[in-house]
């Protein structure tokens, strides 16, 4: 079974990445970028094919590890 968790800043939170890729895009002739968000994406690989414990276990993964909760929000994805 496989898992992809999405992690992006909450909204409000400053982006510097995000602010930089958006300059950077302008420099190169991309004028109509209003605005850029960078986030992380995490695939796992997990065992079992019990659909409700992967959710229960990844969600434990993201509140322990993979999001920062103060400033990131996240959405997982089991397939």
């Amino acid at each position: 079974m496989k898992a992809r968790v999405q992690v992006m800043l909450k909204s409000g939170v400053l982006d510097p990445q995000g602010e930089a890729v958006k300059r950077v895009l302008g420099t190169l002739g991309f004028d109509g970028v209003r605005g850029v968000r960078q986030g992380k994406v995490i695939e796992l690989d997990l065992d079992g094919d019990d659909r409700a414990k992967a959710e229960k276990d990844v969600t434990a993964m993201c509140e322990k590890l993979l999001a920062n909760r103060v400033i990131e929000s996240y959405n997982i994805e089991i397939a």
